[in-house]
């Protein structure tokens, strides 16, 4: 196919009218043609990563049934909201009573949830999904934090940073809810349209699918980004005072800072393309709208002009026969 597509390309400078067609047409034939090859890859056992071969071996996690596919996404996205409720109600636990037990439990849940999201999204990434790489190394960067704090010892560093940790996890459980609750809703609906593919997933930050519908939650997701960065900064200054500070506060500080820089840059990226779409669009559709209303009006100009020589034909018409009449009305006296 990539032979073929470089050959066309050769045939770009064509003046012949039927041969342009020609290659519009074999284009368009290119085009169908790499689309039924990519359904067929898609029914085709697929090589597994470096990382599910450690974690897995050396195993086939192809699904090579489509129903099957779609029903192992849909069972990945109900694993993520019901783990984002019970994490929730969990963190909000651990605001009410301080007990070490609970708090660990809280932490080993993310450290186990972020580690088999990381697993079920490898898994899907096989099967055809399109995961974006920064999501993906979010993931993975959330697991080390999580495994991180689990081994964080108990102590005064860990008591003036563990009221705002539990409140940003609750603010981010929030927010992420609603995303994967909105982002289903309007995935579905792209997918209908045939604008997604059928193995896209909810993700926790912003993508540019999402701009038609979901803009409104780009300020949620700013706040829990400054959120991160307010964690960072808290880090930071309990690693100088007090001191003899644990070596976890100095990696949970810049763990944190590569979580805020990542999701704001690949947010902000986004947002700018968007907007330059929007834009385009918008001057797109305001010289349409100049166009149709100069033709409307040249329209008119000439329905206006085909009346009036009507109306001239018409009155030579009526000049002729009214002159013929009195002629024969002469001649009859």
């Amino acid at each position: 196919m990539n032979q073929i597509c470089a050959s066309l390309r050769q045939f770009k400078n064509v003046q012949s009218p039927d041969e342009k067609e020609k290659i519009a047409n074999l284009e368009k034939n290119t085009i169908k043609r790499k689309a039924q090859l990519h359904e067929i890859e898609q029914s085709l056992p697929a090589k597994s990563g470096r990382y599910l071969r450690i974690i897995l071996g050396d195993v086939n996690v192809s699904i090579l049934n489509r129903n099957d596919k779609v029903r192992y996404k849909d069972e990945y996205e109900k694993f993520k909201l019901i783990l984002n409720v019970i994490g929730l109600l969990m963190a909000f636990l651990n605001l009410l009573f301080n007990y070490r037990v609970l708090e660990l439990s809280y932490i080993f849940l993310l450290v186990w949830y972020y580690c088999t999201l990381t697993i079920r999204e490898s898994i899907l990434k096989v099967n055809g999904s399109r995961i974006k790489g920064w999501w993906r190394a979010h993931h993975f960067i959330s697991t080390v934090a999580a495994g991180v704090l689990l081994v964080w010892p108990q102590g005064e560093h860990w008591q003036l940073f563990r009221k705002q940790f539990m409140y940003f996890n609750a603010y981010i459980s929030v927010v992420q809810y609603l995303q994967f609750g909105y982002q289903k809703g309007l995935l579905y609906r792209l997918k209908a349209l045939g604008e997604r593919h059928n193995m896209d997933i909810t993700i926790e930050g912003f993508h540019s699918w999402m701009w038609r519908g979901l803009s409104f939650l780009l300020p949620f997701l700013f706040v829990g980004y400054a959120f991160q960065a307010y964690n960072a900064w808290t880090l930071y200054h309990l690693s100088y005072e007090p001191v003899d500070a644990p070596w976890h506060v100095s990696v949970m500080c810049g763990l944190f800072w590569v979580l805020f820089i990542g999701n704001l840059t690949t947010t902000l990226l986004v947002v700018p393309e968007k907007i330059r779409e929007k834009t385009k669009e918008r001057y797109r559709l305001i010289s349409m709208g100049k166009s149709m209303k100069l033709r409307k009006m040249m329209k008119q100009n000439s329905i206006s002009e085909n009346d009036i020589d009507i109306a001239a034909e018409n009155s030579v018409v009526t000049n002729v026969t009214s002159s013929l009449e009195d002629d024969g009305e002469k001649k009859c006296n």
